[in-house]
């Protein structure tokens, strides 16, 4: 394992920690989309159907248990907790994210690296990553009043993503025959999510965002899903 991949793992682990503690310590979830967090529980459940069967290292496995547990249990706090849930903005998160699904499952069963139960899903964990972040810009976008701690928790699902394309090149120019398309392409498409954010969450006010000057790919994606 090298560094960016450790970097990448660390700042993903604490994106879900963020997360977690602003669920389960100021009981709030103001400003979270329950239907990009249902779309990482997929990925992860996905994902990882060989937790029980292909042992890599302790670490692999410990990290797969952590973020499969946190998903799900993120999942359960926002529907389920009887004070957690009465801040989740309903309302405004209606991003249809189901759609996301179909085309992620289509595109998995015709663009794999084997055709098996296995690696159909878990070509179709890495296409739903990609594009499970969506709900939680456009919610973002809509609600226009991001807290330190959701901020936090997309900056570092960001950065988490950056990690992991510097491990890619420093991978490619290390290890003979490294090459893997679809889980670059797939990490291109979810890091030009996160760019096209980041520049208007730096360099732009939130309030801004629906401005008819300006506006970021969320801005048309929340006027596309209210039609």
């Amino acid at each position: 394992m090298n560094i960016f991949r450790l970097a990448g793992d660390m700042t993903h682990l604490a994106s879900v920690l963020v997360l977690l503690l602003k669920i389960h310590t100021i009981k709030s979830c103001a400003g979270v989309s329950l239907k990009t967090q249902e779309l990482y529980a997929i990925v992860f459940v996905t994902r990882y159907l060989d937790l029980f069967t292909d042992y890599i290292s302790f670490y692999n496995t410990l990290m797969k248990i952590i973020f499969l547990g946190s998903s799900i249990s993120i999942v359960w706090y926002m529907k389920h907790h009887k004070v957690v849930r009465r801040s989740y903005n309903k309302d405004q998160d209606t991003f249809r994210h189901y759609v996301l699904m179909l085309p992620c499952l289509f595109l998995a069963l015709i663009v794999n690296e084997r055709f098996s139960f296995k690696e159909v899903m878990w070509a179709f964990s890495l296409y739903l990553e990609a594009v499970a972040i969506l709900p939680q810009l456009v919610l973002l976008q809509r609600t226009r009043n991001i807290d330190n701690l959701t901020g936090q928790y997309v900056f570092l699902l960001g950065a988490y993503r950056a990690f992991y394309i510097l491990n890619w090149i420093y991978r490619y120019f290390t290890e003979p025959h490294y090459v893997h398309w679809i889980i670059w392409i797939s990490g291109l498409v979810q890091t030009l999510l996160y760019a096209d954010f980041f520049y208007y969450y730096f360099e732009r006010s939130p309030c801004s965002w629906g401005s008819e000057k300006r506006r970021s790919i969320f801005g048309y994606l929340n006027e596309a899903n209210d039609i």
